[in-house]
């Protein structure tokens, strides 16, 4: 029990945990399929359409669910991501009421990067006549080439960010003293109001 004036709160609701594992699961599935798979990429779509299901979710979750998943409550501006900034590397918990500034940056790029993906991986043409995303003939062959170059780059990003991620999580745990991998499988979290 922390002795700084934490307190333990629910911050997590179950929708968004599930959220969160779900979109693991299918990211790091769907990356492994995409860099290692099979040539025919049957299951690395349908995966992707779940990641798209699951994004829609997250957006409309960010603006009707509980005020921690809300954007509006964890986005924060550009002082208040600097003054987090340069308290982050004390090596004490931060005790953040759900995302910090920090990681509210790292929600809003995932996020993005997601949303690239997805969108690129339905335009994307190989030309390999098996692995055509379902809406590349609505665009030139150009367009559908270019789709496939990014979705290559974004798979790149992804890993980038998931490896940043567990460091993040590793750094919190050893250097901070703060578990941050708990709360999203029980919701329960240390908090100090500010």
């Amino acid at each position: 029990m922390p002795g700084d004036g934490a307190r333990r709160e629910r911050v997590w609701d179950p929708a968004l945990r599930a959220f969160h594992w779900a979109l693991a699961v299918l990211v790091i599935v769907n990356w492994l399929l995409g860099k290692m798979g099979p040539s025919d990429m049957t299951l690395h779509f349908w995966l992707g359409y779940g990641v798209v299901a699951l994004l829609a979710f997250r957006l409309i979750w960010g603006f009707v669910g509980p005020p921690p998943a809300r954007f509006t409550r964890f986005i924060r501006g550009p002082r208040a991501v600097l003054a987090y900034v340069r308290d982050m590397v004390r090596p004490r918990p931060s005790h953040w009421p759900g995302h910090s500034p920090v990681g509210a940056l790292a929600v809003v790029a995932m996020l993005a990067v997601l949303i690239m993906q997805v969108t690129t991986g339905l335009f994307a043409d190989p030309d390999d006549y098996i692995n055509v995303g379902p809406l590349a003939s609505q665009v030139s062959s150009a367009t559908s080439r270019a789709a496939l170059r990014w979705h290559h780059r974004g798979a790149d990003l992804i890993l980038i960010l998931v490896l940043l991620h567990w460091a993040v999580i590793v750094f919190y745990r050893l250097w901070k003293r703060e578990d941050l991998v708990r709360p999203m499988i029980d919701g329960w979290k240390w908090v100090r109001r500010r």
